[in-house]
């Protein structure tokens, strides 16, 4: 006799993807919820370690002071700098390309890498404005100011922005550049993202400490928002990949994606 085969409890990929994509929508929405309450931390305590350590409030001074001297005594460098910091890297100018590529990536139907790339962007942007108003951190006050910026100052909208930025356009298209370039794509982003830092200090309309807290709080949001992406294709038992190589190394294929369980 044939002994009798039980049927397999093991789900089929149609339901795993499927049960993915549920856990996804959670995970990407609890990763940033999460990262919007870690940013409101490290706001809260910012205000006490502003208000009583000393080399912090040396080393915000003493580089504002430095720089805006510099910017006072030569013009065209400073206009420089504003064209870079207000039109080539500005907050506009980036986010308008992350929608671009986010609508690109619909366009190549990668729909879990698009809703990544606009829940990073949209978390980065809402955080920054949330911790803004909840620190409340008067801008630098400067004789002569070669610059002037609305709002509050900490953290720093630009270098949230280009943090955020960067590390989408980094994570989702790194798989479609050579491998031997990525050092070079690497390079470019760092180079564009300290520069963005730079600006708004030289520009005396932002402390070091409010470029460094835009840098970290940035750098938090895209690793939330990427823990709940890599947590999709280990659940829905996609190929291991270093996060370091792009989010989707499929993406150089006609379906990056697996098709959704009801059809695409």
């Amino acid at each position: 006799m044939t002994p009798h085969t039980a049927p397999s409890d093991r789900p089929s990929a149609p339901d795993r993807i499927r049960r993915a994509d549920r856990t996804y929508a959670a995970h990407l929405l609890g990763s940033a919820a999460g990262a919007a309450f870690a940013a409101v931390l490290f706001g809260l305590v910012l205000v006490l370690v502003e208000g009583h350590w000393g080399p912090l409030r040396r080393v915000d001074t003493g580089a504002a002071g430095r720089l805006h001297r510099v910017a006072v005594r030569h013009q065209g460098w400073t206009d420089g700098l504003s064209f870079v910091s207000h039109w080539v890297l500005g907050p506009a100018t980036l986010r308008t390309a992350v929608a671009l590529l986010t609508l690109w990536l619909l366009h190549r139907r990668a729909w879990r890498l698009a809703a990544w790339s606009a829940v990073t962007a949209i978390a980065g942007a809402v955080i920054g404005a949330l911790v803004k108003v909840i620190v409340e951190r008067a801008r630098p006050t400067l004789p002569d100011p070669v610059a002037h910026a609305p709002g509050y100052s900490f953290p720093s909208g630009h270098a949230m922005t280009a943090t955020t930025s960067f590390g989408i356009f980094l994570l989702v298209l790194l798989p479609l550049v050579p491998r031997a370039a990525h050092w070079l794509c690497w390079l470019v982003s760092a180079v564009a993202v300290v520069g963005v830092g730079f600006t708004r200090v030289a520009l005396g309309v932002h402390w070091c400490s409010d470029v460094i807290g835009g840098w970290l709080l940035g750098l938090t949001v895209v690793a939330a928002t990427t823990w709940a992406f890599e947590a999709w294709r280990s659940d829905a038992r996609r190929p291991a990949a270093p996060v370091t190589e792009g989010l989707e190394p499929e993406l150089d294929r006609p379906r990056p994606e697996p098709p959704h369980p009801h059809g695409s």
